[in-house]
């Protein structure tokens, strides 16, 4: 039976974006370049992990992870990640603002939708069929699909960092138990734990 997961890279201390986060700084000062320093440096020792990330059938994310604007829609924009994102699957994008679907290279559609996290989930869950659908962030996603009981297993890519500041993890979700699943793993920029989600 297919899953919801989530991947998220955050710090010691618990945040997955610096503060301040902007067109220049996507994922907030200071962060972008720590928090997901093994994915680049040392891609070899977490292809598994990586593969595992991006192995969805559907994914999931906010508004503020599709792009810097939060009013109306510039229509110019079509993300962060170029003519081809890495998903390579449908992803719906969480906002309050409508806008037409934006199909990229590689398979990759983005959709926009208006009517909240579950009827997303509905959406992703209906085109992933029997693969996996990903919530794919930011903090502020997450924590509402901790929030609703929503997120079957969650694994955490902790850099051995602290930002101080910035989107924390964690906040406002209530009471929620973590089980761990398989075995830590990771090197000196990265410690990988999956937990199952429990309601």
């Amino acid at each position: 039976m297919s899953k919801v997961t989530c991947d998220i890279a955050m710090s010691v201390d618990g945040f997955v974006a610096g503060p301040n986060q902007s067109l220049a700084n996507p994922l907030g000062e200071g962060a972008e370049e720590c928090l997901h320093r093994w994915m680049f440096d040392e891609p070899e020792a977490h292809a598994a992990v990586i593969e595992g990330i991006t192995a969805a059938g559907a994914f999931i994310m906010g508004r503020n992870m599709f792009g810097p604007g939060r009013d109306a829609w510039d229509l110019d924009w079509s993300g962060w990640w170029g003519d081809e994102p890495p998903y390579h699957a449908p992803v719906f994008v969480l906002t309050h603002h409508p806008r037409e679907p934006l199909p990229m290279k590689g398979g990759t559609t983005f959709t926009f939708v208006t009517e909240g996290i579950e009827a997303a989930l509905a959406q992703a869950r209906e085109t992933a069929g029997d693969r996996d659908v990903a919530i794919a962030g930011g903090a502020s996603t997450v924590n509402q699909y901790l929030a609703a009981g929503l997120i079957d297993e969650l694994r955490l890519h902790v850099a051995p960092v602290i930002l101080g500041r910035g989107e924390r993890l964690f906040d406002g979700i209530g009471d929620t138990t973590l089980e761990p699943v398989g075995d830590v793993s990771g090197t000196g920029l990265v410690t990988h734990l999956t937990y199952r989600v429990i309601r």
